[in-house]
């Protein structure tokens, strides 16, 4: 008998999270193996042996490891741990999701991750000061536009490449979840095809979307960040 692939993630990074969710809903078998960032567990030695670039997620296969999202994506999805519709083995209906996780590396990803970095993680650690309120604005300035893109570019129908939930979803809403550190929420006036397709994969998700959620949830209680 086989032994299940190990997955090492955080819960408090968004494509980990993200990762972690779609292997829920597979109901494959797989090993979880937390990492704890804010204890600085992917830099100890043990874990650079099992990811070199000591990051999350990561997976391990037997004596084969891997790393990079995108790439443990299509790994796992070959290998049959994710539901089909997810990620789906139709050529044409996978390039449809690779589409969008190549355009949102550059665009909800990056917007997403810089805001989160300045006004909440870096302050947080006391690497850098709060953001001053112009910077604070061009952060969010750089969300905004790019939620606004999703607005017109992807949301045509339910979900993002279509009528079913898949990974693109996931990934996407996961980043822009991340911000509730921030205590960034999605403007229903602005945005109204982003906040229910938002409603939407909750929906499509759940249990697996609150459980995932609780970790930034309840820091986002406790958030202090800049503001406005």
């Amino acid at each position: 008998m086989s032994t299940p692939i190990k997955f090492y993630y955080d819960l408090l990074s968004p494509i980990s999270r993200a990762l972690w969710l779609a292997l829920k809903l597979g109901n494959s078998p797989i090993e979880y193996c937390p990492i704890a960032l804010r204890k600085f567990e992917q830099l100890t030695d043990e874990y650079k042996k099992i990811n070199r670039f000591q990051k999350v997620p990561a997976i391990v296969d037997g004596d084969f490891h891997l790393s990079e999202t995108i790439a443990i994506i299509r790994y796992l999805a070959d290998k049959g741990q994710f539901d089909e519709k997810l990620y789906p083995k139709s050529v044409e209906a996978r390039a449809r999701v690779d589409e969008f996780l190549e355009w949102q590396h550059l665009n909800i990803r990056l917007a997403c991750s810089l805001y989160f970095r300045d006004a909440w993680l870096f302050p947080m650690n006391g690497i850098a000061p709060k953001p001053k309120t112009e910077q604070l604005q061009s952060l969010i300035d750089g969300v905004e536009t790019n939620l606004g893109l999703l607005e017109l570019l992807w949301l045509e129908k339910d979900f993002l490449v279509g009528q079913k939930l898949t990974m693109a979803d996931i990934l996407g809403s996961s980043e822009i979840n991340q911000l509730r550190l921030c205590r960034f929420q999605v403007d229903g006036k602005k945005f109204p095809k982003v906040v229910k397709w938002l409603d939407r994969v909750r929906e499509a998700t759940n249990p697996y979307h609150d459980e995932g959620l609780k970790f930034i949830n309840q820091k986002a209680k406790q958030a202090t960040v800049a503001k406005l």
